[in-house]
């Protein structure tokens, strides 16, 4: 009776220890299987950020996340790139500066002329082309130009100012200057403007046109209506060789 008991109370003991232990083992089971996934995770995750896994499709350096990725397809028609390259485009000021025409050379000179001489001729012709004057009243300009002035422009030795602007000489015929010795005092214009062959020249062509037939005058008739000086007869010596200027310059394309 007394061994019963005894084993009795030994088996109570072991079943109250065995209960007590099995919480225990289950929240020790717990952890070790949150353990065991957290360490699958790692793995997986150190295994999709190694550089050994198969790549997909690469953006461009450019290219934002999420963007979509650019075909591979070729367009239908040709790209730019494949009909021409930046080299070998023509930009439009180049195109220009090739399509302009060239400039005509200066003819050398001719009829015994200087190249001052020539170059005061030039701008005579130049400007009566300009203002759509024919052959004829260019002859008639640069002939009455040689007998004013030899076909310099020259200031007044009478008007101080006049030597102010460029000039190739200076004369003495009272308040005379340029190349078709203008004066001032008459209304032919302002010192300064006289001065300039090309403001010169207008003037006279100016004064040319209105007179009446001018065209079909003799030279010296045509450039003393003008001119009035005191020596009308001497413009027509000068025609052979205005004539020869003119022409020279208009051969050249002027």
């Amino acid at each position: 009776m007394a061994v019963a008991a005894g084993v009795v109370c030994c088996l109570g003991v072991a079943a109250l220890a065995q209960a007590r232990d099995e919480p225990a083992d289950a929240g020790r089971g717990a952890p070790l299987a949150a353990d065991a996934e957290l360490a699958r995770r790692a793995a997986a995750e150190a295994a999709s950020r190694s550089l050994d896994r198969a790549a997909g499709p690469a953006l461009a350096p450019s290219a934002a996340p999420g963007s979509p990725t650019p075909t591979t397809s070729s367009p239908a028609g040709p790209s730019p790139s494949a009909t021409a390259s930046p080299s070998a485009s023509v930009s439009p000021s180049a195109a220009r500066k090739r399509a302009a025409p060239k400039r005509p050379a200066d003819p050398a000179p001719v009829a015994g002329l200087t190249r001052a001489q020539m170059a005061n001729a030039k701008v005579i012709v130049r400007t009566g082309r300009e203002l759509g004057f024919p052959r004829r009243g260019l002859v008639i300009a640069v002939a009455t130009a040689m007998q004013e002035s030899n076909l310099y422009n020259v200031a007044s030795g009478v008007l101080p100012e006049s030597q102010e602007y460029p000039h190739e000489g200076i004369g003495w015929d009272h308040d005379s200057v340029g190349l078709f010795q203008q004066r001032a005092s008459s209304g032919w214009g302002e010192v300064g403007q006289l001065m300039d062959p090309a403001f010169a020249t207008r003037q006279f062509l100016a004064a040319l046109a209105e007179i009446p037939g001018w065209e079909d005058l003799p030279l010296t008739v045509a450039a003393q209506s003008v001119q009035i000086s005191a020596y009308p007869d001497l413009y027509a010596q000068h025609e052979w060789r205005a004539a020869e200027v003119v022409d020279a310059f208009l051969a050249a394309g002027m």
